[in-house]
C-alpha cells in the first residue's frame, strides 16, 4: 500500500468511527426527505418552463431553469454518494474524485447563475429597450454553456492532475467532498481556498454593484416607498435565495481550512461537514423552487394550467 492509499484508508477510518460515535447517520434521514421533495418540485417547475413557448423566450427563466437543473444534478450527485456511504460500498477512489468534480461544477454553476440572475435584473432595468437585443434566449444558452464549462475546469483540472500522477486503484468507503479536496490540498495541488475566494469575491462584487446602480437608478420612481413593494420583496428574496447558496461554500472554505489544522478537533471537523453537507447545501435547493419559481406569476400560472389539465385528463378517464 502506498502512502497515498494509507493516508485515504487513515482518514476514512477516523471519520467513520467519529460518525458511529456520534450517531451523526441521522442527518441522512432528513437529507434524503428533503433531497425527494426537491426530486418532486423541481421537475414540475422545469416542465412548466419548457412547455411553455412564451417562458422559453424569457431570459430569466431560461437562468430559473439552469438553476433547477444544476441543482438537481447536484442533489443526484449526493444522493448517490449518500447512499453508498449509508451502506459502506467500497467505492474506488477515482469515481469518488470524479463524483467531487460533478458535484462542485453543479454546485458553483447554481451559485453563478444566481449571480446572473440578478444582472440579468439590473440589464433589464438599466437598458429596457436594448435588453431583449443584449440578452437574448440564443445568446443566454450560450452564456450558460460558457458557465458550465468555466465550473468545470478547475475541479476537473484538479482530479486530472491528481491521476497523472499516480493511478489510485484503491477502494474507499466514504466519499466525502472535503477529503477529497482536502487530500489534493494535503498533496499540494492547488491552492483551493483561493479559488472559493476569489469566486465568491467576484459574485458578491457584482451583486452589490447592480443592486447599488439599480436602486440608484430607480429611487426617484417611487418604487420603494411601499414597506411590501415589488421591488423590495425582489431584493429581500434575491438576498435570501443569495445568502442560503453562498453560506455553504463560506462554511465549505472552513472545513478545509480546519482540515489543514492538525491542533483542531476531529469531532469538530466531522460536525462541520455533516452539518453543511446535509443541512446547509440542501436549504437553497429546497427554497429556490419557492422563492424563485413559484413567485413569478408566469410560471405560477403555467403551473396551474399543467393541473387544471392533468385534473380533467383524470375526470375524462374516470367517466
Amino acid at each position: 500500500m502506498t502512502s497515498s492509499h494509507l493516508l485515504i484508508s487513515n482518514l476514512t477510518k477516523d471519520w467513520i468511527e467519529t460518525m458511529e460515535r456520534w450517531q451523526l447517520q441521522l442527518f441522512w434521514i432528513p437529507a434524503v426527505i428533503i433531497t425527494f421533495a426537491i426530486f418532486i418540485a423541481n421537475p414540475i417547475l422545469l416542465v412548466c418552463i419548457f412547455m411553455s413557448p412564451a417562458l422559453r423566450r424569457e431570459t430569466r427563466y431560461l437562468l430559473v431553469a439552469n438553476t433547477l437543473v444544476a441543482d438537481i444534478i447536484f442533489l443526484i450527485l449526493n444522493l448517490v454518494t449518500l447512499i453508498g456511504n449509508a451502506v459502506r460500498a467500497e467505492i474506488p477512489w477515482f469515481v469518488c474524485q470524479l463524483s467531487t468534480a460533478l458535484l462542485v461544477t453543479a454546485s458553483s454553476c447554481a451559485i453563478i447563475t444566481v449571480t446572473l440572475m440578478v444582472i440579468d435584473t439590473f440589464t433589464a432595468v438599466r437598458w429596457p429597450l436594448q435588453y431583449h437585443n443584449l440578452l437574448s434566449p440564443a445568446r443566454t444558452s450560450s452564456i450558460l454553456g460558457v458557465v458550465w464549462l468555466l465550473c468545470a475546469i478547475y475541479p476537473f483540472t484538479l482530479m486530472m492532475t491528481m491521476m497523472k500522477d499516480e493511478i489510485p486503484n484503491n477502494k474507499v468507503t466514504m466519499c466525502l467532498t472535503l477529503l477529497s479536496f482536502g487530500f489534493f490540498k494535503v498533496k499540494n495541488m492547488g491552492d483551493i481556498e483561493m479559488y472559493f475566494f476569489v469566486a465568491g469575491v467576484i459574485c458578491t462584487f457584482l451583486i452589490f454593484y447592480c443592486y447599488i446602480r439599480l436602486y440608484m437608478v430607480t429611487r426617484t420612481q417611487g418604487i420603494w416607498h411601499s414597506r411590501f413593494s415589488r421591488a423590495r420583496v425582489t431584493v429581500l428574496v434575491h438576498g435570501v435565495l443569495l445568502l442560503l447558496y453562498f453560506a455553504p461554500g463560506l462554511v465549505f472554505a472552513l472545513e478545509i481550512y480546519i482540515f489543514q489544522e492538525k491542533n483542531m478537533s476531529q469531532d469538530l471537523r466531522v460536525w462541520i461537514s455533516t452539518v453543511n453537507a446535509n443541512v446547509f447545501m440542501l436549504l437553497p435547493r429546497a427554497f429556490a423552487p419557492c422563492l424563485y419559481g413559484l413567485r413569478y406569476r408566469e410560471i405560477y400560472q403555467s403551473l396551474a394550467l399543467l393541473l387544471h389539465r392533468h385534473r380533467r385528463s383524470r375526470e375524462s378517464t374516470v367517466s
